[in-house]
């Protein structure tokens, strides 16, 4: 079965076509900006214009603007092709790259909003220890349990901490996707913000 990842969540831009879990063809951009201009001519570049039977698509945490993007392409394709769509946690796939080549205990933080980072710690294998947290960075780093930190927030963090915490410097790569549990998929395609709206409803007068 082929399967097609993406992933725009965070800064970095990436889509890959695997055929089971072998990966066929991919790429990865950090380019900050300009996913919406990005994806789908990325898309366009690998064998047979990536069409799948399956794609796999980051529900955040990230960029508000990045999981939206990656989302309505996911479900524009998987609608046009009549393929499966399913989501999978932003973090999930971080803490699943820090797993090589063996799996291990491991806080992941990544770069959150207004001034806050994510942050979700991680058991050995693919169950999350808790919900992920929207956090000043002083209480990020309370909230942080292992040795190991991953993510594009997690040198400063251990700056913080003061201590010699492992530090992997990651981003989501869809070309990882693959290390992904089928436990970790799900079908509900609702984005995962990881902070409560900004904006507040009206109170009726």
């Amino acid at each position: 079965m082929l399967t097609l990842a993406i992933d725009c969540a965070t800064e970095a831009c990436s889509a890959a076509l695997f055929d089971g879990t072998a990966l066929v063809d991919g790429r990865c951009e950090v380019i900050n900006r300009g996913h919406a201009e990005r994806l789908v001519p990325m898309i366009a570049e690998l064998p047979d214009k990536g069409r799948a039977d399956r794609i796999l698509v980051s529900l955040g945490p990230g960029s508000f603007t990045g999981v939206r993007i990656g989302l309505a392409a996911a479900r524009a394709l998987g609608l046009a092709w009549g393929a499966q769509v399913l989501g999978y946690p932003t973090l999930d796939l971080v803490a699943a790259r820090s797993w090589q080549p063996s799996p291990r205990p491991v806080t992941v933080c990544m770069a959150g909003g207004h001034g806050e980072w994510f942050v979700q710690n991680f058991a050995n294998g693919t169950q999350a220890e808790g919900p992920v947290q929207s956090l000043k960075p002083d209480e990020a780093a309370k909230a942080c349990k292992h040795q190991v930190i991953a993510g594009n927030r997690a040198r400063e963090m251990a700056e913080l901490l003061g201590d010699d915490r492992m530090v992997l410097d990651l981003l989501p790569d869809a070309r990882k996707a693959y290390l992904l549990h089928d436990t970790q998929l799900t079908g509900n395609l609702a984005p995962i913000y990881g902070r409560p709206p900004d904006a507040k409803p009206q109170v009726p007068a």
